[in-house]
Formats: C-alpha cells, structure tokens, sequence
C-alpha cells in the first residue's frame, strides 16, 4: 500500500522531491516538441510520451534505482520512433495532424511489450522488442546479408547464435484507421485484453487487437440535423475489471455508464451521472466550465474520477445524483473567466489521474502548477498540496518541494504568488502516476519532469 504523506514539512516543504527532468531546458522550444500525452505501463517498468511531432518516446525504470534505499524513480530512454505522421485528406482538403493524442499500453505476455497509440484518425498497435543475440554462419548468405553463389557453397553449416550489442526495435503490428469522421479523443483498453474502444466527438467505436478492417459502433450521439446538436463525448474508458461496462463523458457535464449486454447499439445508457446546477450560480461561462475534459476510473472499479475545467469531482458507481467527492483545483480563476475566454485558455482540456491504491488524485493546473489531493475516506480533513514543475526544482535534486499558494485576496502573504502574476502558456495539462509507487510523471511542454515520495 502506498503511503500517504501530503502534509508540508517546515517552511513549506513537502515530502515530495524532484528525481529527473527528461528534455531540453532551452527556451527554443518548437510546437513539435510539446509532450501530448504521458503513461506508465501496467507495471511502472516503462513510461511512454508522445508528443505533437507524432514522436513517441519510451524510457525504461534504471534497474540501480530500484536497488537502492530509499528506491529512486530514475528513468532512462528506452526507445524513440516515429509513431505518426502528417498527412492530408483530399476528398475533405483536411490536413490531419501527426500528434499523438492518447497512449495505452497492452499487459505483458511475453518478452515483447505492445502498445496502442492514436492520432487524430488512426490508431495504431506497435511491438516494442529486444534484440541481443545475432545468427551467424548462414550457408546461401554471406555475413554481410548479400546472396551468396551456390557455386561457392561446398559444405554445410550449422548457424550459432552469438551475443550482441542490445538492440531496442519498435514495429507496427497493426492499423486500424477510417473508422472516425472526428477527431479521436479517447482510446481504452478492455479487461479482457482483446478488444478496445475509440471515441471521437460524437461516436464510439469497439475494435478487435486482431481485426484492422472492421469495427462495431457502440455510441452514436449525431443528430439527424446537426443544427439539434447539444453536446458532444470528451473522453470514454472501460471498466477495469467488468469488460461489459464502460463510462463516457459529454460536454454537458454528465457521464454515462453504459452495459453492452443490454443492446448492441448503447444509445440507452444504465446510469446518468450528472450533478444539478445550482441557477443562482449560472453565468455566461457556466457551460464552457461544467464541460468534462477527462473522466478516469479508480483500480478499484467503485469510484470515477471526472475534471472539468475549475475541479476535481469523485463520483460512486452506486449513486448518479451527485458526486461523493469535489476537490477544487484553482477556483480562484473563476473571477478570470473573461480573460480566459478571450485567450482560449478556458477550452484547455486538463487531464486527470489516481494513485495505485486510489488514495490520492493529481491533476494539473497553469504556471507549472499541478494539484495532489488526498482523500478523507471519511468525511475527515483532506490534505491537498501544490506543486511546481519548474527549472527551480530541477536544480535541487533529492530535495524536498516546496509548496505553491496561490493569493485569493488583496492581501499577499511572503510566500504567496497573485493571480494576476501567473504564466498561461505554462500549463500541466498531462501527468500520470506510476501503480505501484509514489512516483509521478508531470509534461510541462517540451519537458518531462518526474517527482517521487521522499520516504
């Protein structure tokens, strides 16, 4: 189990403490280079990011790390290739970009690791191998691999495998593509590790590992006229154990709970997840803020997770009236939703992740800041913490953070920091948590910076 040590040390400090920053800390950063998307593999062996060039880079746990006491989250690069690339749809004169939106790993089976990863129209299965040992003494090839004469060939050899230098190779095993006429925003892996879903903006659709050239529709939300169109999926994820459920969220606010032993077609859900909204509270923003941006399962597979665009909200299967839990991540910007509109930071889609023992949540704010919560359990007091992924941190490795305020009112404390003071362009929209340790991966733009628990 892991342990929860949220609350601050002297001065501020957390038990929290910076282990790696992966990526250039140049100020020349190109659009290619942001991370779109981070994930830790089933184990928390590998973690994978991919990024808006369509790159996907893999960086394997250092063995030493874990050896020592107390374990290090250290992390080495494993395997970079080019996942994606840009292409351009002439019968819509549509460019589709070549960023990686949504990484999945596949449970191991053998030696060889898999892994699912999309853009905006094409999903694609790659195998990620090893390779150290090489054949030599072949018979119709010489060493070098060119053909050799038969003419030449006078006596028969056994080949012998030899040791080599470590090779790491990643390979499409497949493609599964023209199945989305919108942009694809969720990929999900089933319990039973044979089949996944694909969610776009208004359909979802359930695919085979082994089937490249036929898909099933399981949602379909499009409007005879699109002019009635109300709302629209931001994210879908599978249940982690019942492979017959999953969750899908709109942009209204509401998550649905759907059961595909019901009927083929999903369109009738089980459960309505949906909070009532309180009118004396309702302004021109209201729809833009209440529009869920990410909805995550918990390892148990009793509780979601959901992030809209001010907070954290906790929801329990067995009740859809309203959430168990609300956790808000930077309320104080509700007073800036004007000037966040105008720059287009209120469309920002935050995501959202627990913890291996579903203890605690993280999600990711601006100014480098990212959020942890801690969850009562009990109605109890809530330990909250936030942080900062910042060149700062980076330059004081093994030592413990220090925690970020942010000044609600007027008056600012020494260790505060206004409103008005934060940095937009720096915003943690992407992090992940490994499941099985205090270990935490947080993408601030070009840079992947990894923190751990001190103890």
């Amino acid at each position: 189990m892991l342990k929860m040590r949220l609350q601050e040390g002297n001065g501020g400090e957390t038990t929290w403490c910076f282990s790696q920053v992966k990526g250039t800390l140049e100020d020349d950063v190109t659009e290619a280079d942001l991370i779109s998307c981070v994930e830790f593999n089933h184990d928390g062996e590998l973690l994978a990011t991919g990024d808006k060039g369509g790159r996907v880079v893999i960086f394997q746990r250092d063995p030493a790390s874990k050896q020592c006491v107390p374990k290090k989250g250290e992390y080495n690069v494993y395997s970079t290739f080019q996942s994606h690339e840009p292409e351009f749809d002439y019968l819509k004169s549509l460019e589709i970009e070549e960023k990686i939106n949504k990484i999945r790993w596949l449970k191991q089976k053998n030696q060889a690791h898999f892994l699912l990863s999309t853009n905006d129209k094409t999903i694609k299965l790659w195998k990620v191998s090893e390779r150290d040992k090489r054949v030599t003494g072949y018979n119709t090839r010489e060493e070098g691999g060119r053909p050799r004469d038969p003419a030449r060939v006078t006596q028969l050899r056994v080949p012998t495998v030899r040791p080599a230098d470590l090779m790491v190779e990643a390979s499409p095993r497949r493609i599964f593509a023209n199945a989305h006429t919108y942009h694809i925003n969720s990929i999900s892996l089933n319990s039973d590790q044979e089949t996944y879903l694909s969610a776009d903006d208004l359909r979802i659709n359930l695919w085979h590992l082994e089937i490249t050239d036929q898909s099933f529709n399981i949602v379909d939300i499009k409007p005879a006229n699109m002019e009635e169109l109300t709302e629209v999926i931001t994210a879908a994820e599978f249940h982690p154990t019942e492979c017959n459920l999953f969750v899908y969220s709109s942009s209204k606010g509401t998550i649905r709970l759907c059961d595909m032993r019901a009927a083929a077609l999903c369109d009738r859900h089980a459960k309505l997840f949906e909070e009532p909204e309180d009118p004396q509270a309702r302004s021109f923003f209201s729809e833009i803020i209440s529009s869920i941006s990410d909805v995550k399962l918990s390892n148990s597979g009793r509780y979601m997770m959901s992030r809209d665009y001010l907070g954290l909200k906790v929801w329990d299967f067995r009740m859809e009236t309203k959430p168990v839990e609300t956790y808000p991540v930077h309320e104080y910007l509700r007073s800036k939703l004007c000037s966040l509109y105008e720059n287009d930071c209120i469309f920002d889609k935050f995501e959202c992740c627990w913890s291996g023992d579903d203890h605690r949540l993280m999600t990711g704010s601006y100014n480098g800041f990212f959020r942890i919560f801690e969850r009562s359990g009990g109605g109890g007091r809530r330990n909250e913490l936030t942080l900062e992924a910042s060149r700062e941190a980076a330059a004081r490795p093994r030592q413990p953070l220090r925690a970020r305020r942010v000044a609600t009112t007027a008056k600012r404390k020494k260790d505060e920091i206004s409103v008005d003071c934060l940095d937009f362009i720096k915003k943690i929209l992407h992090t992940a948590w490994h499941p099985h340790e205090s270990i935490i991966a947080v993408a601030a733009t070009n840079n992947l910076f990894i923190f751990q628990d001190k103890y």
